[in-house]
């Protein structure tokens, strides 16, 4: 089901970053840059350290969110973010399973998209610290195009603990 027109060559599409495996900061670091050899990257949070929210018994997480310029058609940022995914590492494995990178379509300019293997807005966005805590520090007025609400108030829904994500400032 899509409830909007399709976007145009320059929609802003916000992504997610994760990594929990092999060197977190340089994984999240090298998506970024090959992202950006694809389409313009706007803006990066700062990285946040985060434990496992669903499978508890791995590695902790470093997450950031970038917003960029995105290609018009969904599908092929899919395909791109799958290539860069199977670039740094990361093989077919159970969902929420330790990775050395995964990367979500957050939100993609005005879409509302539900197939069964895309779903655009994302349908973690609202209960994730490590997803709302970077997406409000770089655009918190941005708008979830199905709860209305933007991501500076998704966050301050999630109080007491939107904590949960904090940045990661590793010892020199």
């Amino acid at each position: 089901m899509t409830r909007s027109t399709a976007p145009d060559a320059e929609t802003r599409v916000h992504l997610g970053l994760g990594s929990n495996l092999g060197d977190r900061r340089r994984n999240i670091e090298r998506a970024v840059a090959l992202l950006g050899e694809r389409m313009k990257v706007e803006l990066v949070s700062k990285l946040y350290e985060t434990p496992p929210m669903y499978e508890e018994h791995q590695p902790r997480f470093l997450n950031a969110v970038c917003r960029c310029a995105a290609p018009p058609v969904p599908r092929d940022l899919l395909r791109l973010i799958q290539e860069i995914e199977a670039a740094l590492g990361r093989v077919p494995a159970p969902k929420n399973s330790p990775r050395p990178l995964d990367i979500d379509i957050l939100l993609y300019g005005p879409l509302v998209l539900d197939e069964p293997d895309l779903v655009i807005p994302h349908p973690g966005i609202a209960e994730r610290p490590f997803v709302l805590v970077p997406l409000a520090e770089i655009d918190p007025d941005v708008v979830h195009q199905v709860t209305g609400k933007t991501a500076a108030e998704m966050l301050a829904d999630l109080a007491p603990e939107p904590t949960a994500a904090l940045p990661y400032d590793p010892l020199p």
